[in-house]
């Protein structure tokens, strides 16, 4: 499928993707991890792909399988209620867009039991649109960190390559 963009269509993707990020996913991961919102773990089907590569400390795997992937947002679900996780804050973030399908989203979340810092983590979520318009996360890869701003963690740098002119 051939996706012409122009700006406005990018811009557009831009806005679209944000919403459902920060909107959509993050607010009911959030919920139901807090146990404000009652939904199992299977409920992460409806924002994950299968398969998904999923890369964060000491992981890095491709969960190929519905109930990989529900096993591994339940194991991280465990940990964060085991700790009394409440809300997670958003230090910074970043998306961009590649094309109409494709984004990516860098945040560095603090996920907190009130006002106490449970843990911090730059994460970066590969998120793809498919055939009937849905967003899924198809890659996660992360790492603790205790920065504040990504360009402390993941800078762009601009390569000087002797191909690249």
């Amino acid at each position: 499928m051939t996706l012409p963009a122009n700006h406005s269509d990018v811009e557009d993707t831009r806005r679209d993707v944000t919403r459902w990020f920060f909107d959509d996913y993050l607010m009911q991961w959030e919920s139901v991890v807090n146990r404000t919102r009652q939904d199992g773990p299977e409920f992460i089907l409806g924002f994950w792909d299968c398969p998904l590569h999923v890369s964060l400390p000491p992981m890095n795997q491709w969960l190929t399988e519905p109930r990989d992937v529900t096993r591994r947002f339940a194991s991280t679900q465990e940990r964060l209620r085991e700790a009394a996780y409440t809300n997670t804050v958003v230090l910074d973030a970043r998306v961009t867009v590649f094309n109409l399908a494709g984004a990516a989203i860098a945040v560095i979340f603090s996920r907190r039991a009130g006002e106490t810092e449970i843990e911090r983590l730059a994460i970066h979520f590969q998120a793809a649109r498919n055939q009937d318009g849905r967003w899924r996360i198809v890659g996660i890869q992360g790492i603790d960190t205790s920065a504040r701003s990504l360009d402390d963690i993941w800078p762009i740098r601009h390569p000087h390559h002797h191909g690249l002119g």
